[in-house]
Order: C-alpha cells, then sequence, then structure tokens
C-alpha cells in the first residue's frame, strides 16, 4: 500500500483538488501532515498513521503491494531520519489533540 504523499500523487488533479477542498488548506509541511493532523483530531479512540508519512516519503517507502509475491515488507527506516524537528512536530501535535497519555486535563 503507498504512502500518504505517494497516494496524494497519484491521483488525478480533480480528485486532488477535491482532497485539498476537503482539508480546507494543506499544511506548509504537505499533505501528509495534514492528513495526520485530521486523524489526530478526529474522535476515534486510536489515531495511527505509517513513520512513511511522517517521514514525508512517496512512494519510495511503500510497504508492499496487493498481489505482489516479492520486494515486499523489505522498506527500512534510518534512524537517522528521525530528525529532532520530527519528533518535536509529532509531539507538539500529540500534546495538541490531548493524546498524550500522561497529559493532565486542565
Amino acid at each position: 500500500n503507498n504512502t500518504t504523499l505517494g497516494w496524494f500523487n497519484e491521483r488525478s488533479p480533480e480528485a486532488q483538488q477535491r482532497v485539498l477542498q476537503y482539508l480546507g488548506c494543506v499544511e506548509p509541511e504537505g499533505i501528509n501532515w495534514s492528513l495526520t493532523r485530521l486523524a489526530l483530531g478526529s474522535i476515534a479512540n486510536l489515531a495511527i498513521f505509517p513513520l512513511q508519512d511522517i517521514l514525508g516519503l512517496g512512494t519510495e517507502g511503500k510497504m508492499n503491494t496487493p498481489g505482489k509475491e516479492e520486494g515486499n515488507w523489505s522498506w527500512r527506516y534510518q534512524a537517522s531520519a528521525l530528525t529532532p524537528e520530527l519528533c518535536q512536530r509529532l509531539k507538539d501535535l500529540t500534546y495538541l489533540y490531548r493524546r498524550a497519555p500522561q497529559q493532565i486535563t486542565p
């Protein structure tokens, strides 16, 4: 399955426009962060998103291709890709949307 960025880039211009209309705006960091924010802001008990989306990867970060027997599940991340800036951004969003388990409600 593709990453968010890979999925978005494979859409037609019309489909991309509908996604942008739905979101209302796109994060300066990209559509991947916009959809991550949407997931975190939902009322769902859990918000799950792939590391590839946090890293801003396109199709090169794809984990598997359904129906293809070989070459799946071979993607690995490099620890250096998780920069302090990325970690801080994810932490900030986690706290903003009150998803940190140790967060105290005022």
